[in-house]
């Protein structure tokens, strides 16, 4: 078993029945859950939209690789009605979407998968609920604890 951290976001529709549906089904499909954080409000980040966020992070136990927890969450944000995955930096309003955070201590750098999340230290909607639920976990890149990552954003 790996320990697994995802980051959760949706902004249409209505949010926290997403984000309850999306850790139900990483449940089912992906691996018992640890912990869950809280549900975070917050506005949209690298494009303008008027509606705000709804954030959260769940950490995991699985057996499955991670390019197969790519795939299963990508399966349950088009079951959930995502039709467009962000590309180039391109962001817009999405019903669901599931980042891996951390993969156990793992670097991986793909052309279609990076973990750790390459842009988690910029994002204090993710290192908020990520703080709540592992202050102390270690970015194996950056070699601090994600509350030390947080405190200087």
């Amino acid at each position: 078993m790996t320990p697994l951290y995802l980051g959760l976001g949706t902004n249409v529709g209505d949010k926290e029945s997403n984000l309850r549906l999306a850790v139900q089904q990483i449940e089912k499909r992906i691996g018992g859950i640890h912990s869950l954080s809280s549900f975070y409000q917050t506005d949209p980040w690298g494009f303008i939209s008027e509606h705000t966020f709804l954030n959260a992070v769940v950490h995991i136990d699985t057996v499955f690789s991670p390019e197969e927890v790519l795939q299963i969450t990508q399966d349950i944000e088009r079951n959930m009605g995502r039709k467009i995955k962000s590309s180039a930096g391109v962001y817009t309003d999405r019903i669901i979407d599931i980042d891996i955070l951390f993969y156990g201590e793992e670097i991986i750098s793909l052309p279609y998968l990076q973990i750790p999340h390459p842009l988690l230290h910029e994002r204090m909607f993710v290192l908020e609920p990520l703080c709540e639920i592992a202050p102390n976990l270690i970015h194996p890149t950056l070699k601090k604890s994600v509350s030390e990552i947080k405190n200087t954003l």
